[in-house]
C-alpha cells in the first residue's frame, strides 16, 4: 500500500512540475507535442530564447524523476533503478541533443551566450547524479547481486556500465574530495566551452587577402573564383580572399606559385589559438591538462591516460605508445623518402631553398603529375557533391537493402540542410537521416556524425533514431556545383558509417552503452574502403557537365596513386596522437608553456621539420572534447577496418550478401552492448592483424 502511495504521489509531483512549465511556455516548442513528420524537431519554431527555460525545466524534471528513483521504498532492481534512470531525462536530453547540434553546426553570439548560462549548470545537473550517494547504494545493491538476478546479457552490459561509470565520477569518494572533483568539473566546463569558441572565431578569420591580381598566379580558376565571392561575401568585392577553413586554403597551398604567400597562409592556419590575442588557447590548454591530473589522481589513478585507456581496446597508456611507436619508424621512413622527391624537384627548377612544411602541398602536387600524371583538378569535375553522396547511399544500399528517399516536407536548422528517410527494403522505417556539408562562420571546422535523438526499445517502445552528418567540403559557386576533393569524398564515406552505425542501432537501452572510443571509429572508416574501388568509382563518379562516367585511365591513375603521400599523411597523424598521450601521461597537477611542452614533445619522437603536427595544441579540439588520450583511436580502429574489409575482399564480392549482414547485425546494430573485441570476433571469427594496415599503406 506504502509503495503504491508513493509512485501515486511521485506521478502527481511530476505531472504538477510538467504542467507548470507548459502553462508558463505555452509558446516554446520544447513543451509542446510535436506533431511533426517522424517527430522530427521544428526548426521553424525554435528560437534561441527558448533554449534556457527549456534546459532549466528538464534539469527540475529529470531531478524530480532522480528523487523518485531514490525515494522508492521498494527493493532496488533493475526495472525500478537502472531502468527507470534509462527513462528518465528525456525532456532534458531532447533538448540538449538539439541545442548541441546547433551549437556545433550553426551557433551565433545569442547562442554561445546561452551556452556560457547553461554550460555550468548542466555541469553541476550531472554532478547532482553521479555523487548522489543513495542513489549509487542502489546501483551497488544490484550490482553485487546481479548473479542471482535473471538478467539479459545486454542488462547485464548496461548494469556494469552504469555501476562503472558512477565509480569514475567520484561515486565512493569522501565528502570533500566530491567537492574538490564538483569545483574542478565545473572550471573544466566552462574552459572547454572557452577553448571551442576560441578556436572558431580564429578558424573563421581571413588567413589571406590579396588585392594584387599576380599574387593568383598557379591558381585554378575554380580557386580564384571561389576567393572572389568569399572576399565579396565579406564586404571586400574587387579582392581575394582565403579563409582557415581546409576548402579555402589547401587549394591555396597546392597550386600558388607564391611561396611567401603559401607561408603566410600556413602559419595562420597551425597558429590558431596561439596569437596572444583575446581568443588565445594557451592558458586554457595548460590549465585544462593540470585539471585533468588533479581529477584522475582524485579518482585514483596514475594519469588522465590511464583513466581514459581503462574504458577502451588498448587498455593502458603503454599499449598505446608501442602501437603508435611500431607505425612511427617506418612511416617516417617514407616520409623522408617523399621529402627528397619534393627537394629534387626544387633542385631542379633551380630554387635555392629547402623544403619547409608550408612547401608540402605544393611540391606533393608536381610529384603526384611526376610519377602518376595526375593531379586533384582532373578528379573534381566527376566528384559533384550530390552524386558523392548518392555513390555513398549506393554502397549502403547494396550492402544492406535499404533505401534513402529525400524528404521536402521535414524542417531543418539552415537551407544547406537535405534530409532523408532511411527505409529496410520492405519500406519498414529505419530512422532520418540529415545531411550538412558546406562551411560557414557558425560551424566549427571539421566534420562529425550524431543526433537529435538515439535508439531505444524499452518495453517494446521501439524509438527511431534522428540521425546528421556534418562537414565543411567545398562550396558550390556562381557558376559551379560543389566539386570535392579526393579527401573530401572519403570523409563523406566516413560520416555516412557513423551514421549507419546510429541508424542501425538495434538494442532496448541507448543511455547505458559503453563503446570504446578505438572501436567507434570502425563503422565510419570502413566505409572509406569501398569510395574510390573501380567498381564503386563507376557507380557515382560522373563529369558534372556531361555526365560522362569517370574513365578508365583516370580510375587507373587513382589505383597508381593509392600509396602517394601515406608517409605524410600518417606522420602528421601520429605526431598530434604522440602529443595527446604526452599531455594526458603529465603526473604532476602544474600549468605549463604549451609551446615549449609541444616542441619537446615532437622533437622527442623525431617529428621532422618538413612536417607539422596534423594539429596543434591551441587547436586540438578532439583532445580538449571527446578524445582526450584517444586520438590514436583513429588508426588503432583503422587497424580494424582493414582486416574487417579483407573479410569482403576474401569472398571475391565488395557487397557480399552474408558479410555485409554480419557486420550489422555484430558490429553495427549491437556496438556497446558487449565487450568491443568479442562483437568484432564475432563478425571476423579472429582478433585483427596488423599485416592489411601496413599493406594498404605502403608501411610494410
Amino acid at each position: 500500500m506504502k509503495t503504491r502511495i508513493f509512485l501515486l504521489t511521485m506521478i502527481a509531483v511530476l505531472f504538477s512540475i510538467t504542467n507548470q512549465a507548459q502553462e508558463k511556455n505555452m509558446d516554446n516548442p520544447f513543451f509542446k507535442e510535436w506533431k511533426t513528420p517522424f517527430g522530427t524537431p521544428p526548426f521553424n519554431e525554435i528560437k534561441t530564447e527558448h533554449f534556457l527555460p527549456a534546459i532549466e525545466e528538464g534539469m527540475k524534471l529529470e531531478k524530480a524523476e532522480i528523487e523518485a528513483i531514490i525515494n522508492n521504498p521498494e527493493k532496488p532492481t533493475f526495472k525500478n533503478t537502472i531502468e527507470a534512470m534509462e527513462k528518465s531525462g528525456e525532456f532534458l536530453s531532447r533538448v540538449n541533443r538539439i541545442f548541441g547540434g546547433l551549437s556545433g553546426a550553426n551557433t551565433n553570439d545569442e547562442l554561445q551566450k546561452v551556452a556560457r548560462v547553461t554550460t555550468p549548470l548542466l555541469a553541476k545537473h550531472r554532478d547532482y547524479i553521479s555523487l548522489d550517494e543513495k542513489l549509487f547504494e542502489r546501483i551497488k545493491t544490484i550490482y553485487s547481486e546481479q548473479k542471482k538476478l535473471k538478467l539479459t546479457p545486454e542488462q547485464k552490459n548496461v548494469l556494469e556500465n552504469y555501476y562503472t561509470n558512477f565509480v569514475r565520477s567520484g561515486a565512493n569518494l569522501n565528502n570533500e574530495a566530491k567537492e574538490k572533483l564538483k569545483k574542478i568539473n565545473e572550471e573544466m566546463s566552462m574552459l572547454g566551452l572557452k577553448f571551442s569558441e576560441n578556436l572558431l572565431k580564429e578558424t573563421n578569420a581571413l588567413g589571406l587577402v590579396i588585392d594584387n591580381k599576380d599574387d593568383l598566379t598557379g591558381l585554378p580558376e575554380d580557386v580564384i573564383k571561389a576567393a572572389a565571392e568569399l572576399a565579396k561575401a565579406k564586404g571586400m568585392d574587387g579582392k581575394w580572399a582565403f579563409s582557415l577553413q581546409k576548402p579555402s586554403f589547401i587549394p591555396f597551398l597546392q597550386y600558388s606559385k607564391k611561396r611567401d604567400l603559401r607561408e603566410k597562409l600556413f602559419k595562420a592556419y597551425i597558429n590558431r589559438g596561439n596569437n596572444d590575442n583575446e581568443f588565445d588557447n594557451k592558458k586554457i590548454v595548460s590549465r585544462v591538462t593540470a585539471l585533468r591530473v588533479e581529477r584522475t589522481n582524485l579518482l585514483g589513478y596514475k594519469t588522465h591516460a590511464d583513466f581514459v585507456l581503462e574504458r577502451a581496446m588498448a587498455k593502458t597508456p603503454e599499449a598505446v605508445y608501442k602501437f603508435l611507436n611500431d607505425l612511427w619508424k617506418p612511416a617516417l621512413k617514407r616520409a623522408i623518402m617523399e621529402v627528397a622527391d619534393m627537394q629534387k624537384i626544387i633542385d631542379k627548377e633551380g630554387g635555392n631553398f629547402k623544403l619547409a612544411a608550408w612547401d608540402w602541398w605544393y611540391y606533393a602536387e608536381k610529384v603526384k603529375k611526376e610519377k602518376y600524371a595526375l593531379d586533384e583538378s582532373m578528379l573534381r569535375p566527376y566528384f559533384k557533391m550530390e552524386n558523392v553522396r548518392a555513390g555513398a547511399f549506393e554502397v549502403a544500399s547494396k550492402l544492406y537493402g535499404i533505401k534513402f528517399i529525400k524528404l521536402n516536407n521535414i524542417q531543418a536548422y539552415h537551407p544547406d540542410v537535405e534530409v532523408f528517410e532511411v527505409q529496410e527494403a520492405n519500406g519498414k522505417h529505419i530512422g532520418i537521416f540529415y545531411s550538412d556539408y558546406y562551411p560557414r562562420d557558425g560551424k566549427r571546422s571539421g566534420a562529425w556524425s550524431s543526433g537529435f535523438r538515439s535508439q531505444s526499445n524499452i518495453d517494446g517502445n521501439f524509438i527511431t533514431p534522428l540521425v546528421y552528418n556534418v562537414g565543411n567540403f567545398s562550396k558550390p559557386t556562381e557558376d559551379k556545383p560543389a566539386l570535392m576533393s579526393i579527401d573530401e569524398v572519403n570523409t563523406l564515406f566516413h560520416e555516412l558509417g557513423h551514421g549507419l552505425n546510429s541508424l542501425f542501432s538495434n538494442t532496448v537501452y541507448s543511455g547505458g552503452k559503453n563503446i570504446p572510443r578505438d572501436f567507434v571509429e570502425l563503422p565510419s572508416q570502413i566505409m572509406e574502403n569501398w569510395a574510390l574501388e573501380p567498381e564503386v568509382l563507376k557507380m557515382y563518379a560522373k563529369h558534372y557537365q556531361t555526365g560522362e562516367t569517370i574513365p578508365q585511365e583516370l580510375i587507373d591513375k587513382i589505383e597508381n596513386s593509392r600509396l602517394f603521400n601515406q608517409g605524410f599523411e600518417t606522420v602528421e597523424y601520429l605526431a598530434a596522437s604522440f602529443l595527446d598521450m604526452d599531455w594526458h601521461t603529465l603526473t604532476e597537477a602544474t600549468e605549463r608553456d604549451v609551446p615549449a611542452f609541444e616542441k619537446e614533445a615532437l622533437t622527442k619522437i623525431g617529428l621532422i621539420p618538413e612536417i607539422e603536427a596534423r594539429y596543434q595544441s591551441t587547436n586540438f579540439a578532439h583532445i580538449i572534447g571527446g578524445y582526450s588520450a584517444g586520438y590514436y583511436s583513429y588508426i588503432w580502429a583503422a587497424v580494424l577496418d582493414a582486416d574487417a574489409f579483407q573479410a569482403f575482399k576474401e569472398k571475391g564480392n565488395l557487397f557480399d550478401k552474408e558479410t555485409a549482414a554480419t557486420f550489422r547485425n555484430f558490429i553495427l546494430a549491437k556496438s556497446g552492448t558487449e565487450e568491443a573485441m568479442e562483437l568484432y570476433k564475432k563478425f571476423r571469427g579472429s582478433e585483427p592483424k596488423v599485416d592489411a594496415l601496413l599493406e594498404r599503406r605502403g608501411l610494410k
